[in-house]
């Protein structure tokens, strides 16, 4: 713990293990830092660099090491910290006596300061701008409690007070300032320890996917506020002096230019420009939501008014597997279909902005009893293409003619994912939303 809190004496005062420590130390965390994986390179080339948007910023902010595909995992943190070891004694046998380990450890912290302040900035900006959990869809509000996994409940229980979503966002976003600074530092690692210990904890009790890594911005900020953690204890706690830290780095004047550039692109690219671009998502494509707009005054809810299957009417069925029981239309190009058709949940739980509609999976993820299908009408708006876009239900396509003898029914006729003929009529439910009208408008029944 001696570099944590002694800056100020000759490296040659230092033990040998204390060297050790601090290069293990600045290779782990540099290894750490930097988009080692193949999701780097996937998002290099496919980034559109002259039409860059929020998504892209998003996703090079949320980079991580990974040399194990899928899913993310602390096995990945073994072999960083294995590689780092094996660096350590490398690095030992060479006998580099020029490097001060002393400003080794002094740019290992500049490194994580800017890497932890990148990663929360990214996260604060789409819960600034209430995207990352928008209002629920009318499918969800028609889902049954039971038919939703405990992530989704959480989500939604965010996403319907979007002004307290904006408020943690500019935590986040505050914590992120003050970690671009050295003198705010220890500030912005404390509240990023307390916000993101929370979102790590809400991840473990509500079968979160992100628990990973929110647990990587945690040991960033753990680093960050041990430079002052024993001395904050002493001062405060024990009521004690506290030794201030005298150590200070000394760069020539090309490399303290150099040094405020770099910091005023950061500010610039993840704060301002950042900023902007989410905040025009924000107005003209959320990306939880498809963006392609639905059929034109047919968003709601319909009852299955008439549903017939290669000829035969089937009547209404709280078991029957095939029996449609209600279809919602969204406003945007998704419609969903409430049935005792067995559903194999989506349960993908991260963050990941996707520009294709049809990768808009947070409102089918984590919901049962529904299936929901991306779909396509044509220009007379006479024939419409469904697509089931639950990933294990791949190819899975229906095709109607469709029919709107009046504006509460719409008449769909074609065939199903198994080539047989249906023929169903949904009649649309007048039905009202208090949580859309608002706690200070009254609904009237």
């Amino acid at each position: 713990m001696y570099f944590f809190f002694m800056k100020n004496s000759e490296p040659e005062n230092h033990s040998q293990s204390q060297h050790g420590y601090i290069r293990f130390v600045f290779i782990y965390f540099l290894l750490q830092s930097l988009p080692i994986s193949q999701d780097f390179l996937r998002a290099v080339v496919g980034t559109d660099w002259l039409h860059i948007d929020y998504g892209d910023m998003f996703t090079f902010s949320r980079l991580t090491p990974q040399f194990i595909s899928g899913k993310e995992t602390f096995l990945n943190w073994v072999i960083i910290a294995l590689l780092a070891a094996a660096g350590t004694l490398i690095w030992g046998k060479l006998k580099l006596k020029n490097i001060d380990t002393d400003t080794l450890y002094y740019w290992t912290r500049v490194i994580v300061r800017y890497r932890l302040a990148i990663g929360i900035l990214g996260y604060g900006f789409i819960k600034l701008f209430p995207m990352q959990a928008p209002y629920p869809s009318l499918s969800n509000l028609h889902t049954n409690y039971g038919d939703l996994t405990d992530w989704k409940m959480f989500s939604m229980s965010l996403g319907i007070v979007p002004a307290y979503e904006s408020f943690l966002g500019a935590v986040e976003i505050l914590a992120g300032l003050l970690l671009l600074f050295r003198k705010t530092a220890t500030l912005g690692a404390l509240t990023v320890l307390i916000f993101t210990g929370n979102v790590f904890i809400s991840n473990l009790a509500y079968d979160g996917g992100e628990y990973v890594y929110s647990f990587y911005l945690i040991s960033f900020a753990l680093f960050i506020l041990s430079f002052d953690a024993v001395r904050i204890f002493t001062l405060i706690s024990l009521n004690r002096p506290a030794q201030p830290n005298r150590f200070k780095l000394h760069l020539s004047a090309n490399l303290k230019t150099t040094r405020l550039i770099l910091k005023g692109l950061v500010i610039f690219i993840f704060v301002f420009v950042y900023g902007v671009k989410t905040y025009q998502g924000f107005a003209h494509d959320p990306y939880q939501f498809p963006k392609n707009a639905g059929l034109s005054k047919a968003s709601g809810i319909y009852n299955v008014r008439e549903f017939r299957i290669n000829g035969k009417i089937l009547p209404y069925s709280q078991t029957d597997p095939i029996r449609w029981k209600d279809v919602v239309f969204e406003k945007w190009a998704t419609l969903s279909i409430r049935s005792n058709r067995p559903v194999i949940i989506d349960s993908t739980n991260f963050e990941k902005i996707q520009k294709e509609d049809f990768n808009r999976n947070y409102e089918l993820s984590g919901v049962a009893s529904r299936h929901y299908y991306s779909y396509n009408a044509d220009s007379s708006g006479h024939s419409i293409a469904l697509k089931n876009k639950n990933r294990h239900f791949p190819g899975e396509t229906l095709q109607f003619q469709l029919a709107r003898p009046d504006s509460l029914t719409i008449i769909l006729s074609g065939r199903d994912q198994n080539s047989d003929s249906l023929y169903v009529v949904l009649e649309k439910i007048q039905k009202k939303y208090p949580l859309y009208l608002g706690r200070r408008n009254p609904l009237t029944l």
